[in-house]
């Protein structure tokens, strides 16, 4: 039987190294695509890294002309720049990438592409947002992840590809990027830092690392899966002050002041996800509660201060 193949468009990145360390125990082959090196603590064993612009077409058929089973896009990355202030290079950096590697990839082995949405598709949308409501994308990047979105859902009626978007809400755990939000706030606290924040109030919707990794692996094995648009959340609102006084509990310290950031422009206050159709079709939930999770994630970065 042969070894499944699995290709991670930015296994490099937060959400990529977790997936592919998971994978590792499969003893699957895997390739991974990203602009830089793996970091030491990102570096996961019997990978192939290998470093290009996805935005370069001739760089994508140069590299990737290799038959894979699964392709699991995670490349880009979140900013919420206007249009007018380098938005442009963030529709390529997403959209055009995507279409490179379309054009590229071998699609006789390919049984799942999984293009990794975002929840900020529904930009005004009133909660709980579930997957029929009309996208509503207030950036470049929302723009970009709702094109990728579409794009896919037209391959897979006209030309049957076997895609799948998960729409990820925010996943957080151990080792993500540092100019995240849950990150600084858990720096800030073991620090005992005093430290600005917005009011607060918007609602959000958190979901552990290893959980959300688990909806990727399902999606690639569940037949029903393909063709479709599936949130994935925990399903539970949490207000962002709420998460940080559990936070500053959990350390036992950290000085936030409230109010002291404003909300961005045409913000949603109420973002968190139906997840009934992961429920549906991938038979997945999140697991991990919420303390649980925080307390796994504030342990990382006590351990790597």
């Amino acid at each position: 039987m042969n070894t499944p193949h699995l290709l991670v468009i930015g296994g490099t990145g937060f959400i990529g190294h977790h997936l592919l360390k998971s994978v590792q125990q499969k003893g699957w082959q895997m390739t991974s695509v990203s602009l830089n090196p793996p970091t030491e603590e990102r570096f996961v064993d019997c990978v192939r890294y290998l470093r290009f612009d996805m935005t370069d077409q001739t760089l994508v058929k140069k590299n990737l002309s290799d038959d894979f089973d699964y392709v699991v896009n995670l490349g880009g990355y979140i900013n919420h720049q206007l249009f007018l202030n380098g938005g442009r290079s963030l529709i390529e950096t997403h959209f055009t990438a995507l279409q490179n590697l379309l054009e590229v990839i071998p699609r006789g082995k390919l049984k799942r592409f999984v293009q990794i949405g975002s929840s900020d598709e529904y930009g005004n949308a009133s909660a709980p947002q579930h997957e029929t409501l009309r996208e509503q994308p207030i950036s470049p990047y929302s723009l970009a992840k709702v094109a990728s979105t579409h794009f896919l859902q037209m391959l897979h009626l006209t030309e049957n590809f076997p895609a799948v978007t998960l729409r990820l809400f925010l996943t957080y755990g151990p080792g993500q990027d540092t100019g995240r939000f849950l990150p600084q706030i858990i720096r800030g606290c073991l620090d005992d830092a005093t430290f600005p924040t917005s009011a607060g109030e918007q609602l959000r919707d958190f979901c552990y690392v290893d959980d959300t990794v688990r909806a990727i692996l399902q999606t690639l094995v569940v037949p029903e899966a393909v063709g479709n648009v599936i949130n994935i959340a925990s399903g539970e609102p949490v207000s962002i002050r709420e998460m940080i006084e559990k936070i500053c509990s959990l350390t036992g310290s950290g000085k936030p002041l409230y109010g002291e950031i404003n909300y961005r422009p045409g913000e949603n206050m109420t973002l968190y996800a139906n997840i009934s159709k992961a429920k549906r079709i991938l038979n997945w939930e999140s697991t991990t509660k919420l303390d649980e999770g925080l307390k796994k994630t504030i342990d990382w970065y006590k351990a790597h201060a």
